[in-house]
């Protein structure tokens, strides 16, 4: 077995191995989320931390690894009687959730073995059995399935297992630290998961050539030879096995002074966090780094560092906002409550308003409360801009076409529209059942959990759930009193699949007018936000001028796809036939690619075309295909060339003002 990558002997992330450090001393704390871009060593620095977290005594002969000192109760393998020499010790487990794991083995299953040879209804624990008092790491874990997120968040959230499946009812502890390490590219994991986090560490590739320089030569010469490599840091990787030991042992003597405790509350009231598990993350992280440090009371240089560490990723409203958005206002936060807490300042003796009164003046500069010229800070298109209620510029009498040179608008037409504030869509579906090949919300599928709906032959012969009437009935139809292998039959569960959701956006000039782009925008935005809570892959295709253009291929980073949406601009012609040719270019490379995953195709158009061929030429390349086209057109008079588009994909029409899930109700797939 190759030597394990010695812990201290990694370059720089300094915030990481901290934030490990601290868990292994607190366990309390709720384990470490890594975030970072690919080949930063996350994964290795995790795996690392095995050699660190101290030894274990427990029960011997328990499979659940219960502590001698407090066996559980309720141990599946106990009651536990302590006899002389029924104590082991072992080295604090590091068990890998793998991305494809099944239910059961996460948490277990009947003993299919021990129920064929000996008609015994036994239990096979999983991997949260085998993770109790060590740690638990997910290698990707924004791509874990919902199922198993689920099974996570419980066990987090309960610091123990229970197991109700095929004809099993049992309880175990399972308390482990939870690290998770991520790549942002590849999407947002759950934002209940990230939650249970207490720390949340991003991590990136040195910026200094001399750092760089190091990690090749430090990785250089572990290959060359893995076993003399950890004996050079042989001596400080012992150094913080033993510190972590005594910050373990001194953790008990730590207290929290008031005055810190509310310096904690004042910072994620500043930072207007949810919750009060942030407070309660904050002040053991602090006390676990007093700890560490070898002291017995805890500073507000503790408070800080711990802050910075558990604060970031619990104050984001959206999903799709991007993680680190808010470093301004956490540093703003942490100064508010850097110092001490005075009592509130009553009016002065001479009577001057100046003092206390929030109506004179602002604080940005204004004298009425806006920007430092005195107007407002801006209407709903941003900062700076005017508000949406400021007249038009004249448009010869359309609202399409493109405001006359000369007037003053040429800046504003260039720059993109803004956004407005996503709202609840209806919910789109593909037509048919798909394999559930990916574990999501959207469209039904066959699957490995959901509502049962019969049973047949297992397709393979392990990870599978038995369907044990049916099991029963080929033993009985077979004329055995026994059940044997060749009896098996597996469940067939329909549950709900992820799909590959596929924007096509118009993004011509025809859609230029400023209010009118930003309602598309609005509307493409909440779709967006719809499929990143169905766990689907996007892209995005716009066409404008000559030509289409994938913006965003298939991709599961929704937060991409919202920047993408931002920056989008309007004008030219309206090549629709290309926005459709590039559709199915894209979907037939991706059928390649994941032939499982369906697409649904989502175009928002007017149905205009007014450069390349017409649009009905590209269809049939789209046969098959679930669509739905959402219609921009607007005005009195409506050609219905978004409606006639929508009978030649044999795609759901929906009208743009209909779109939202509160809107009168429309026939969807």
């Amino acid at each position: 077995m190759t030597t394990p990558y010695p812990f201290s002997a990694v370059v720089g992330l300094d915030d990481l191995r901290q934030a490990l450090l601290l868990t292994a001393v607190s366990p309390a704390i709720g384990g470490v989320l890594v975030r970072g871009e690919k080949g930063t060593a996350k994964s290795t620095v995790v795996r690392a931390l095995a050699a660190l977290l101290p030894s274990i005594d427990v029960v011997a002969g328990c499979r659940f690894a219960c502590d001698p000192a407090a066996p559980d109760p309720s141990c599946p393998d106990g009651p536990h009687t302590l006899a002389p020499g029924a104590v082991d010790s072992r080295r604090a487990p590091l068990v890998e959730l793998p991305v494809g794991a099944t239910e059961d083995r996460v948490v277990g299953t009947l003993d299919l073995q021990r129920a064929l040879a000996d008609g015994t209804k036994a239990y096979e624990p999983g991997l949260l059995a085998a993770a109790h008092r060590g740690a638990l790491y997910v290698d990707e874990v924004n791509l874990l399935p919902d199922h198993l997120v689920d099974l996570l968040l419980d066990a987090a959230a309960m610091g123990r297992a229970h197991v109700e499946r095929d004809g099993v009812s049992v309880k175990h502890a399972a308390r482990f630290l939870l690290v998770g390490t991520m790549n942002p590219e590849e999407g947002e994991p759950r934002p209940q998961l990230v939650d249970r986090f207490g720390l949340v560490v991003t991590v990136v590739a040195p910026r200094e050539a001399g750092a760089r320089a190091e990690v090749v030569r430090r990785r250089l010469a572990y290959e060359a030879d893995p076993d003399g490599f950890a004996v050079r840091w042989t001596a400080d990787e012992r150094d913080l096995a033993d510190r972590i030991v005594a910050a373990r042992a001194l953790l008990p003597s730590v207290t929290l002074p008031d005055a810190e405790l509310d310096r904690i509350a004042r910072i994620c009231i500043a930072y207007a966090v949810d919750g009060m598990r942030a407070d309660i993350v904050v002040a053991r992280a602090a006390i676990a780094l007093a700890a560490w440090d070898g002291r017995t009371v805890v500073t507000g240089d503790d408070v800080r560092a711990a802050a910075r560490l558990a604060l970031p990723h619990r104050r984001r409203r959206d999903p799709l906002d991007p993680p680190g958005a808010d470093e301004e206002k956490l540093e703003e936060a942490l100064n508010e409550a850097g110092a001490d807490p005075e009592p509130p300042a009553g009016p002065t003796d001479d009577g001057d308003p100046s003092d206390g009164d929030p109506s004179d003046g602002d604080p940005d500069g204004g004298p009425d409360g806006g920007g430092p010229s005195g107007g407002p800070l801006g209407g709903p298109d941003g900062a700076g801009a005017p508000p949406s209620s400021a007249p038009a510029p004249a448009t010869n009498g359309s609202p399409d076409a493109a405001p006359p040179p000369g007037d003053g608008t040429e800046r504003t037409a260039a720059r993109p529209a803004p956004v407005g504030a996503a709202f609840r869509p209806k919910a789109f579906t593909v037509t048919g059942r798909g394999e559930g090949a990916h574990a999501g919300r959207r469209s039904p599928a066959f699957a490995r959990r959901g509502r049962v709906i019969g049973a047949r032959t297992p397709i393979g012969r392990r990870g599978f759930a038995p369907h044990l009437p049916a099991t029963v009935r080929a033993a009985a139809e077979r004329g055995s009193r026994t059940v044997e292998a060749v009896d098996l039959r597996e469940a067939v569960h329909v549950g709900r699949e992820a799909n590959l959701v596929l924007f096509v956006v118009d993004a011509s000039g025809s859609m230029a007018a400023r209010q009118r782009m930003r309602t598309v925008k609005t509307a493409v935005l909440s779709l967006l936000r719809d499929a990143y809570q169905r766990r689907d892959r996007i892209g995005m295709i716009t066409f404008r001028g000559g030509e289409a253009s994938t913006v965003l291929p298939p991709t599961s980073s929704h937060e991409v796809g919202v920047a993408r949406l931002a920056e989008l601009r309007t004008g030219g012609r309206t090549p629709l036939a290309a926005g459709l040719r590039s559709a199915a270019t894209v979907i037939a490379a991706e059928r390649r690619r994941d032939p499982r995953r369906r697409p649904l195709l989502v175009v928002v158009t007017d149905g205009r075309a007014t450069s390349g061929p017409d649009p009905l030429t590209v269809t049939p390349a789209l046969a098959g295909t679930s669509a739905v086209v959402v219609d921009c057109e607007s005005g009195p008079v409506r050609l219905g060339l978004a409606r006639r588009l929508a009978g030649a994909l044999a795609a759901d029409w929906m009208p743009l003002d209909q779109l939202s899930a509160s809107a009168i109700s429309v026939r969807t797939v």
